[in-house]
């Protein structure tokens, strides 16, 4: 395993491993942005009805379903017959499943290429969460879990792009966006391999496999996916806020989340700085606590540019917090478990998406935006100042 040290040690950003689990973790965003802005265009495409409406809208989180559903028995295999072939395996599905919405004819057999690409997902994501811990730790865990988010967050920004310029000459021509790895599939097969079994890996704790350290991931696992459920009121929200708000056109919600997104990907690249000058819980203090001020800004603030600072605020503030349930799961975990354990991290995050518009909703509705707004902004301060307390105390 590589871990980093100093600044005489090479960097994630120079070792081909980081970088294709790096780019696989960036197809998360792919999944579910590269379709949002063929939506409107597939409804008209086909007869209008009940069934038609409903199965356009299914498109979006189907794929969240189904690696809730088929992320277990992921891990399981992943464990038993090795992350490669799994990897490998799941980007050529993802390749064909979602670039066959480009000439499927019926929108059940669209739905039906969505769960495929869930399915295809799950087992990327548990492959590489397992590989990142396989290649690295230490620092270097640290590192390249905070690249994911980087990655995800640039990634995210330039397929949401490119599927809306797509957009525009077709609702169809968005599902070549999925194609594109295609492109990596050389380097991924050039540089991924299983690593030799390490039975003796000293950089797991000798008690790891033990019900105290599975409690551990299962905590950390259940406190993502109360961030994820949490940071998923933006995309799921925003853009009935700021219509509520009087900003009715898309292309303010579009410019806030790319705003959101950049301002996420800058902020992963200094979390390995902020983990290593405050510690893990001093860290989430910052990240809860920036999320905190991002609602705040946002609930409150007036006019375009507050939209916009309080979007940067969140984004950031998720981009510190969320690296740090990854790799200290796959820290604790033994490398025969490395796979279930990067199962449930993955299952967590989509299980969050898929239950934050079932909290946010009924909020909203009984409380209203600002009610429900500014008490998201406060059970985020009172989590950042627990963690707080946390660090300060296991400083002295």
């Amino acid at each position: 395993m590589q871990e980093i040290n100093g600044p005489e040690q090479p960097t994630i950003w120079r070792d081909h491993r980081a970088i294709a689990l790096m780019m696989a973790a960036s197809l998360t965003v792919m999944t579910a942005a590269t379709i949002s802005p063929a939506l409107p265009g597939l409804e008209r495409q086909f007869a209008s009805s009940e069934t038609n409406a409903f199965l356009t809208r299914l498109l979006v989180p189907a794929p969240s379903l189904a690696v809730v559903l088929v992320a277990p028995l992921c891990g399981a295999i992943a464990d038993r017959s090795g992350r490669r072939r799994m990897l490998l395996f799941g980007l050529s599905l993802f390749i064909l499943a979602g670039s066959a919405g480009l000439i499927l004819p019926t929108l059940p057999l669209i739905l039906i290429s969505r769960l495929c690409l869930g399915v295809a997902l799950a087992m990327i994501m548990t492959a590489q969460s397992a590989l990142m811990a396989d290649y690295f730790s230490g620092k270097a865990l640290h590192a390249v879990s905070s690249g994911q988010i980087s990655a995800r967050n640039f990634g995210g920004f330039v397929f949401i792009i490119l599927a809306g310029l797509l957009a525009l000459g077709g609702p169809r021509w968005p599902f070549t966006v999925y194609a594109l790895p295609v492109l990596a599939l050389p380097f991924f097969w050039r540089v991924i391999s299983d690593p030799p079994a390490a039975r003796n890996d000293q950089s797991v704790p000798s008690d790891s496999s033990s019900p105290r350290s599975h409690q551990a991931v299962r905590l950390l696992a259940i406190g993502q996916m109360g961030l994820t459920m949490l940071f998923f009121v933006m995309p799921t929200q925003l853009p009935f806020f700021l219509a509520d708000t009087g900003h009715t056109s898309p292309a303010m919600t579009g410019a806030a989340l790319g705003v959101l997104m950049l301002a996420g990907g800058a902020a992963a690249l200094v979390y390995p700085r902020v983990q290593t000058a405050l510690g893990n819980a001093g860290n989430w203090a910052c990240g809860f606590g920036l999320m905190a001020v991002g609602f705040a800004i946002l609930i409150g603030g007036h006019g375009v540019s507050m939209v916009f600072i309080g979007s940067a605020a969140i984004g950031a503030g998720y981009a510190l917090a969320a690296p740090g349930f990854v790799a200290l799961s796959l820290a604790v975990t033994v490398p025969e478990e490395r796979g279930k354990t990067g199962a449930l991290l993955t299952g967590s995050v989509f299980l969050g998406q898929f239950l934050s518009p079932f909290m946010s909703n009924p909020a909203i509705a009984m409380f209203g935006w600002h009610a429900s707004g500014f008490s998201l902004a406060i059970t985020l301060a009172i989590i950042a100042v627990i963690c707080a307390v946390l660090s300060r105390s296991s400083s002295h």
